[in-house]
């Protein structure tokens, strides 16, 4: 071979390997987002439109894929471990699911606690955003949390009328965090802890003789189907996070990061709450003209018996965490302000 064909050649060998290069350098980078909801739920659905803003945002540099239902890593409680040992990038869970293990978190689940204009989902998930990185980082070491978020307030899905107080005394009934565990106890209740997805069947098959849920997860997992009547008003919310794995959060460029934190942080909080609070008057109407579902109101009174019951509840959880050393009483004064 001639000198100059050697030095083509070369250069042929030269660009096709810097073109190789400069492929790879472009090839995205996949974040998998793992969930326990199905695909019908409202988070799964905003998550669908929130990866899909971000993709664009980083010119296509970041892209999704996200596993509902448990389909990655199995059941609810291991959504957050998945994350801290990087089987997933992303997760997003309810703390209620290992009870007990969150127990600063789990303040924002005691009963009839929201901020003193009530209920609102935005405002609820801003405030637990904003309070997370001096009172809650804490309990989620291993974890880098994007936002978190309060879920609406739990009814009581029964398969039988439930009108007092005193109607609850041996139900069981599953309960969705630690503290709504002591209600149903203090009101002479059997609680059950049956992870989100088989509530349907444990009810179906009479495990369970109610359930805690806000509709708009009664709605996704059909329990007007086995449990005709909800009984209202609300008895407390439950506390959710989405996290990333810290290793993968900071091995992003810093531009993602960026990216990531514009789009997460009380925006994303308030975003996904907006949507989730507006899901929540859907399905409350679906069930009641779709599936039939049948509202019972329990009366003032009866209200004033449960809120009674949960004062010792609340003071016994604030004090187990002032021993403990953790700014409990400012944290919860903070959030229900």
């Amino acid at each position: 071979m001639s000198l100059q064909n050697l030095v083509r050649a070369f250069a042929l060998a030269a660009a096709v390997s810097l073109g190789a290069g400069s492929a790879q350098a472009a090839d995205p980078i996949v974040l998998k987002l793992s969930h326990f909801v199905p695909p019908v739920h409202a988070f799964h659905k905003w998550a669908v439109k929130w990866t899909q803003k971000i993709e664009k945002e980083s010119g296509g540099r970041l892209k999704f894929q996200i596993y509902p239902n448990g389909q990655l890593v199995g059941p609810p409680n291991r959504q957050f471990d998945a994350a801290r040992n990087g089987i997933t990038d992303i997760a997003f869970c309810l703390h209620g699911v290992t009870p007990g293990r969150y127990p600063m978190t789990e303040l924002a689940n005691l009963p009839f606690t929201w901020p003193s204009d009530g209920v609102n989902l935005p405002e609820m998930a801003k405030r637990m955003t904003e309070l997370a990185p001096k009172y809650l980082a804490a309990e989620h070491k291993g974890l880098h949390i994007l936002f978190m978020v309060m879920a609406n307030p739990i009814v009581i899905y029964s398969k039988v009328p439930i009108n007092s107080v005193a109607d609850f005394k041996g139900k069981k009934i599953r309960f969705a965090s630690i503290t709504n565990k002591q209600l149903l106890e203090a009101m002479g209740s059997v609680p059950m802890l049956v992870p989100p997805p088989e509530s349907q069947d444990a009810l179906a098959k009479g495990i369970a003789e109610g359930a805690g849920f806000p509709h708009e997860a009664g709605f996704a997992y059909k329990l007007a189907s086995v449990a005709p009547y909800a009984i209202e008003p609300p008895l407390a919310s439950a506390t959710f996070a989405l996290v990333m794995n810290p290793a993968k959060y900071n091995s992003l460029a810093p531009d993602l990061r960026a990216i990531l934190d514009k789009e997460a942080g009380v925006a994303g909080a308030m975003d996904f709450a907006k949507d989730w609070q507006a899901f929540e008057g859907f399905a409350r109407n679906f069930e009641i003209t779709k599936s039939g579902l049948k509202i019972i109101t329990l009366p003032p009174a009866e209200v004033a018996k449960m809120k009674a019951l949960s004062k010792p509840i609340i003071e016994k959880a604030l004090d187990a965490q002032e021993k403990a050393g953790h700014k409990a009483r400012e944290f919860f004064a903070a959030y229900t302000k």
